[in-house]
């Protein structure tokens, strides 16, 4: 874990490679995602409503659940990647941390309306231009368009904690947007697609069929038990003389 904290801080300043081909890391055990129940998501996405201040927060929140999107995806997204009449957002091959390139994700009608919302706040602001962050970063209460933000971690702990969901990362929202799509019984090919995945294996870290869901596909595969025969239908035996 001591190495694998050295590597995140040598990645952030891209120092990393100089000493990865030298160092044998450890497996380390990933924390268990947590996919939420119905009633938990609609919760948090009501408290994250409850607060101004926690606006960019809760769009963060709708798009994580309805595209798939990691928070590094999040934060790199541009005007210019957003196409609200053909309802669709590109990722940029330099927004994402994995081989898959760049890819088209259709939007629904949540992941509009909270873009929508992002895209208003800053024609507010007169922060409009195409290569501006919709995720722009703030110094000071000043806002600079020109730089992603780095992080929405106050707000979501506050957000968290409002919800009961104390614990809950955001990355938790990627997890549980890719199991609802397998409970969708869509395709591997599908949802690799969405989600930027390059390997099936990847797939397979990230789902987590809930119980309810292997329930449900199971009795859908059910053979109907013959019915038992009333009373009066019954054949009676016949009488020995």
């Amino acid at each position: 874990m001591e190495v694998g904290l050295m590597r995140r801080v040598l990645k952030r300043y891209k120092q990393w490679s100089r000493l990865a081909d030298g160092v044998e890391m450890l497996p380390e055990q990933p924390k268990e995602a947590r996919i939420l129940s119905p009633a938990r998501k609609a919760t948090l996405i009501a408290t994250s409503a409850a607060k101004p201040e926690w606006l960019l927060a809760r769009c963060a929140v709708v798009l994580a659940l309805n595209t798939t999107m990691r928070g590094c995806e999040l934060k790199g997204l541009r005007f210019r990647d957003v196409d609200l009449f053909k309802k669709t957002l590109t990722i940029k091959r330099q927004s994402t941390k994995t081989d898959a390139g760049e890819r088209v994700i259709p939007l629904n009608r949540d992941a509009v309306l909270a873009l929508g919302e992002l895209i208003k706040r800053m024609a507010r602001l007169g922060v409009d231009k195409h290569d501006h962050y919709l995720f722009p970063a703030c110094e000071s209460g000043r806002i600079d368009p020109n730089n992603p933000i780095r992080s929405w971690r106050t707000a979501w702990r506050s957000l968290t904690r409002a919800a009961g969901l104390e614990g809950l990362r955001f990355h938790d929202l990627r997890h549980h947007a890719i199991t609802e799509l397998a409970e969708t019984c869509q395709s591997d090919l599908t949802i690799m697609s969405i989600a930027g995945h390059v390997s099936k294996q990847m797939l397979e870290h990230y789902s987590h069929i809930r119980l309810e869901a292997k329930r449900r596909a199971l009795e859908a595969i059910e053979t109907p038990l013959p019915q038992p025969l009333s009373t009066t239908e019954e054949t009676m035996p016949e009488r020995v003389n």
